[in-house]
Formats: structure tokens, sequence, C-alpha cells
């Protein structure tokens, strides 16, 4: 899941369905990552619910990765998500830190995805037509990657979180998984502009601007 406003980034009509389409086959690539790592550490429920794929039709919402985005466009902001892919921590070696792996797979893929199409941008020519694309691509991923490190449940960033914090914090886990997506709205709509200088740390760090 994701959030873009036209404060990061200007694009025209052309670039703005690209951004959406890279957004969206991103966050398959995220969800699919989630899977691949629960699975390499012992649990098969991805595999057996199908969802250890790349393929776009086992993953795209029709809400999440179709629908709200072109609702959204004329808003300037950009939400998009993928069909979460399920797992079952309990079938994992280690409890208390394969979940932390699972979660933190996601956003590792988008990391690795920005970081090789950054290394394209470096070796095109500056004046390459190549490169608006190139650049959306990178951005699309730190944004998917950073943005999903936010430690507030259901994002992957809370898993961490969850394992940092001592046994006795029971209750504040309790209260941050029932609450935790009133707080990520509040996150979206009030503090998500925290992230900017974050993101494009990473996009600069990549593309070597």
């Amino acid at each position: 899941m994701t959030l873009q406003t036209f404060d990061y980034i200007i694009m025209d009509p052309l670039s703005t369905v690209f951004f959406v389409i890279v957004i969206v086959f991103s966050a398959i690539i995220h969800e699919y990552s989630h899977g691949w790592m629960a699975n390499q550490l012992g649990d098969q429920t991805a595999k057996y619910a199908g969802r250890l794929t790349l393929n776009p039709i086992k993953h795209i919402d029709l809400f999440g990765s179709i629908i709200l985005p072109i609702l959204l466009i004329p808003t300037g902001f950009l939400f998009a998500y993928a069909k979460p892919v399920p797992y079952n921590p309990y079938n994992l070696r280690n409890q208390r830190w394969d979940p932390v792996w699972v979660a933190l797979a996601g956003p590792g893929s988008n990391l690795i995805l920005a970081f090789i199409f950054g290394l394209i941008i470096r070796f095109l020519p500056v004046a390459n037509n190549l490169f608006p694309f190139l650049f959306i691509i990178v951005f699309a991923n730190v944004l998917l990657a950073i943005f999903n490190l936010v430690p507030i449940p259901p994002l992957d960033g809370s898993k961490l979180l969850f394992a940092l914090l001592p046994d006795s914090t029971v209750a504040l886990k309790q209260n941050l998984e029932r609450y935790g997506f009133i707080f990520l709205i509040i996150f979206i709509f009030s503090f998500s502009q925290l992230l900017q200088p974050i993101i494009m740390f990473f996009v600069r760090l990549f593309t070597g601007g």
C-alpha cells in the first residue's frame, strides 16, 4: 500500500498512468515477496493458496489496484494496494523474528527494484527519453518501501516494532492492532509529508541525483 502526492513529483497524464501501473505491479512483487519469505521460513500458506506467483491476476484487488487509484487521480493523491498474501505466523520456525523477516521482505523487494533501475539511470545519457519513466519506477518503489516501513499496523514496520517491544507491552500491542487503521489514516492525511525527505534521500542515492 502507498501514498503519493503531487508535492513529491509533477507528472503529465501519461506519466500519471504509468505511475499507477508501476505502483500496482510493484505492490504485487511486494506481496509475492512476503509469501516467498514465509515459504522459506516454514510456512506454505501462500503456496497452498496459489499466491506464490507473480501472475498479476492472483494479486490484483479490483478496488484497491484499479478503481481506487483511478478515482483518486484528480485529487492529487494516489493510493493503491494488492491483495495481501496470506501466511500463518504459527508455522514459522522462529515465532519472534521470522514474522519480521516476512514483513521486511516486501519493502526489501521494492528497494532492490529501485536500486536496479537506479543503476540503469546512472548509465543512461542525461537526455535519454526513458529517463522520466525509469525515475518513476525508482520513485514509486522507494515510496512503497518507506511508507510500508512506518511502524503502524497493518504496515510492515509494525512487525519490527512488535518484535522489539518487551513482552510486558502486550496491551499496547493489542491496542495498536485494534486501532491501527485509524492511526494510519491520521498519519496519511496529517503526517505523511514527514516521509518526503527520507524518500527523496533514497531516490537520489539510487539514481545518483
